[in-house]
């Protein structure tokens, strides 16, 4: 429940339409549900705006089967994130229109189909081609909770003409997600051809000295180039869900 319905369902109450037993029956189901080897947390979406996000590594494919059940009686629309296809395959049993994306690792359900608050876009830009599972993420990321989003692939530092034939894009922007694996030195880059915030991702992509993402995460921590925040490396879901909180502020 999400705090429209929780107003309508109030004004229900305030003009009869809705029973107070019933109101306070659904009310109930709010907290959380206790599964034994989960809570789902069903107020989630009431405090934050964005219903609860289900990480799949490390569960169990029933396991997920079973919290996607739980989240689709509350009637939300239900992300999945790091989930392989025999967890898709299970969760098909649950809810047979689930839509899975093999790059990204995602899943996606749809309960609520509507048009984005706002005109406002999130960029998401990736250095090279091997950057697109972490870029994916987070634009599908971006897309499940609402947000209008375009993309730009596969233009990193080594040809930084493919980036600059493409500024308009980047100004058009609301709030710029930069990914980029080696030494992750697109971020400062695009920090320093914008007026809006820059989220940048580490990817664990490149040779020995990359150290599985390292080096690129201490780059873009170092940016010179102001308005750069950084989040963890690979971690596409947490840019995605930081820019779509930035992009409805």
């Amino acid at each position: 429940m999400d705090e429209h319905e929780l107003r309508r369902m109030l004004e229900g109450v305030r003009n009869g339409s809705v029973r107070v037993g019933d109101a306070v029956s659904e009310i109930k189901k709010l907290p959380y549900k206790d599964m034994g080897f989960a809570m789902v947390d069903h107020h989630r979406q009431l405090r934050t705006g964005y219903p609860e996000v289900i990480f799949c590594q490390g569960k169990t494919s029933e396991q997920v089967r079973l919290i996607v059940t739980e989240l689709l009686s509350a009637g939300s629309n239900v992300l999945a994130t790091r989930a392989g296809r025999d967890v898709y395959a299970e969760v098909l049993k649950a809810a047979p229109d689930a839509e899975y994306n093999a790059a990204a690792r995602t899943i996606v359900i749809k309960r609520k189909i509507s048009a984005p608050d706002n005109d406002k876009i999130i960029c998401v830009v990736s250095a090279g081609t091997a950057d697109l599972p972490v870029a994916e993420e987070a634009r599908v990321t971006a897309e499940t909770l609402g947000n209008r989003v375009d993309t730009l692939f596969d233009c990193g530092v080594a040809g930084i003409h493919r980036l600059l034939s493409k500024t308009e894009k980047l100004l058009n922007a609301n709030v710029l997600i930069v990914v980029a694996g080696m030494e992750g030195a697109l971020a400062s880059v695009v920090g320093g051809l914008v007026d809006k915030p820059v989220i940048a991702v580490p990817t664990s992509v490149g040779y020995g000295a990359n150290f599985g993402g390292l080096s690129a995460l201490l780059t873009m921590l170092n940016s010179c180039a102001s308005g750069v925040g950084v989040v963890n490396i690979d971690n596409g879901f947490g840019a995605g869900y930081l820019a779509s909180l930035i992009n409805r502020l």
